[in-house]
């Protein structure tokens, strides 16, 4: 136990004061005993405390008062209701006033110990959940954006904006864009900061599975279902939910969505009760959702209840000179894990980088120098260490493994020859066939079923 756990007592009777005071002593802690709420008061605002412990009668100023000023002395304090057995109601109200706990009075010696123990590892633990959130704050903060071209300079100032609200985002843009990158620059930039910030990826759910995902569902709602769970939208409750790919969502779940959106609650698969829920929604697609709209294929009332404030982000060949910036930014990051300085390149290899157009927009360029500064033995980047592609290189025509083969066949094996260049990640397989992820995974769930691409002949 560390010495610099420092707890603070406050009770008016010296028999139970002196008791804990000496049980806590014996642990290890270092007590401050005082006998009156006022008293309590005064050493919490002249020195720090780990954890206090609070009698909820006491005659100049009661537990509950003290437990409401303690928070501003001493912001995070967690605080224990000390009580008789004829003041439960009351320490009840207490705990919900913020209090951690309550003890009853008489005190058992393990009880003491264990809520004690409890409540000082709840302060460890919400530490540093402060700090990761301050960390994830910082890595995708809107100061974290990178790019200096007037299309992300007017970018920045619409996010900075909309930030504040608490309005409905829709967020559009080619694949590799960065689209989730400015949802979350929004959400760390919010109000609802420091409450979670939930992605669902439309594309990547099959749909029988999307809306119990997405809504919950009750215990035997189906086959499967031994528990109750609670959805995406219900864990994203005081924060902020990512609707990625919203694009792919089936019509049916998009009536159900534009439903949660309006009434702000959600009804579980297999459930008759509405439960409220308070979050702020984000939309992201890389497909023209209007033009979706008016062929049929997404529902106009959930458009123009998600474009409430439309954003755009703009593919890398539109803002080539962010390049170099990206370029650096990636250097950087991929070094510091190793603790190493980032490293350079050549006068060659930049102007490669910078001529490339960029299909695949910023999650490319990610790649290349991830790839580049992997291979590499030198602390200089050559186009030696750049894919073949940039250097305008045509690429060999890949064999059939087969003769004869059909149409369908072709498209399987193909699809498994990109995955296999893409080392199985399903997302860069989906940009170099220019498809999106929905319609691969439902390729691939087809060709499960189907027979096998023929082996090589002999």
């Amino acid at each position: 136990m560390s010495v610099s756990q420092s707890l603070l007592v406050a009770d008016d009777d010296p028999v139970a004061g002196e008791l804990l005071a000496e049980v806590l002593g014996r642990e290890g802690y270092r007590v401050r005993l005082v006998a009156g709420g006022e008293a309590c008061l005064r050493l919490a605002e002249s020195e720090p405390f780990d954890l206090a412990l609070v009698d909820l009668r006491m005659p100049d100023l009661d537990g509950l008062s003290v437990l409401k000023r303690l928070g501003a002395a001493q912001p995070g304090l967690p605080v224990v209701i000390l009580t008789a057995f004829a003041s439960i109601e009351t320490a009840i109200e207490a705990v919900r006033a913020g209090a951690y706990d309550y003890l009853s009075k008489p005190f058992r010696m393990e009880e003491i110990t264990v809520v004690v123990r409890r409540a000082l590892e709840a302060r460890r633990l919400a530490r540093e959940n402060f700090h990761y959130r301050r960390e994830l704050r910082a890595t995708y903060g809107f100061e974290n954006l990178v790019g200096q071209s007037s299309r992300m300079v007017e970018l920045y100032k619409q996010v900075a904006r909309v930030a504040t609200l608490d309005t409905t985002v829709l967020i559009q843009g080619e694949t590799g864009t960065g689209k989730e990158l400015f949802a979350r620059a929004i959400h760390y930039a919010s109000p609802r900061a420091d409450r979670p910030f939930v992605v669902v990826d439309c594309a990547a759910l099959p749909e029988t599975l999307f809306e119990s995902e997405l809504f919950g569902h009750e215990r035997g709602a189906f086959t499967g279902a031994l528990t109750t769970r609670r959805g995406l939208l219900e864990t994203s409750h005081g924060g902020t939910c990512l609707l990625d790919e919203v694009g792919e969502l089936p019509a049916s779940l998009q009536a159900k969505l534009l439903r949660t959106l309006q009434e702000r609650s959600v009804r579980r698969v297999g459930g008759n009760e509405s439960i409220p829920v308070d979050v702020r929604v984000i939309a992201a697609t890389n497909r023209d959702l209007r033009a979706l709209v008016a062929e049929g294929g997404f529902r106009g009332d959930l458009y123009y209840r998600l474009n409430v404030v439309g954003l755009t982000v703009p593919p890398l060949r539109e803002r080539g000179t962010d390049v170099p910036l990206l370029v650096q930014h990636f250097l950087e990051k991929f070094a510091r894990p190793a603790g190493a300085p980032p490293k350079r390149l050549s006068s060659e290899a930049r102007a490669l980088l910078s001529d490339y157009p960029w299909p695949g927009n910023v999650r490319e360029l990610e790649h290349v120098i991830e790839r580049a500064v992997a291979l590499s033995s030198g602390d200089m980047l050559t186009p030696d260490d750049l894919p073949s592609h940039l250097h305008g290189e045509p690429e060999r025509a890949p064999r059939l493994p087969a003769s004869r083969m059909t149409l369908e066949q072709v498209k399987r094996w193909y699809v498994s020859k990109v995955l296999e260049e893409t080392g199985g990640n399903k997302l860069r397989a989906a940009e170099v066939l220019g498809i999106d992820r929905s319609t691969l995974y439902r390729m691939l769930e087809r060709g499960e079923s189907e027979d096998e691409v023929p082996e090589d002949e002999v």
